[in-house]
């Protein structure tokens, strides 16, 4: 499933993703806690961190300042 629309903007699974990692946390707590299964997360944070919008601190991810930026972008 894409995070990001064709039009740049994030999807409803992106925005929880990126919600749930505004501190560092490991996908296995976030799939914990969005009750999204984990293998959506792992997919989520690949297409995120390709992106820029999450990064890999230690044995988690967190947001960056350009994820930040899109979550409060108006949503699609």
């Amino acid at each position: 499933m894409a995070c990001i629309s064709a039009d740049g903007t994030l999807t409803v699974q992106a925005r929880l993703v990126l919600t749930a990692f505004q501190s560092p946390r490991t996908p296995e707590d976030v799939a914990a806690t969005t009750d999204i299964a984990l293998f959506r997360i792992r997919g989520s944070l690949r297409e995120l961190v390709t992106a820029g919008l999450i990064e890999q601190v230690g044995d988690g991810y967190r947001i960056t300042v350009a994820g930040r930026q899109q979550l409060a972008a108006p949503a699609a």
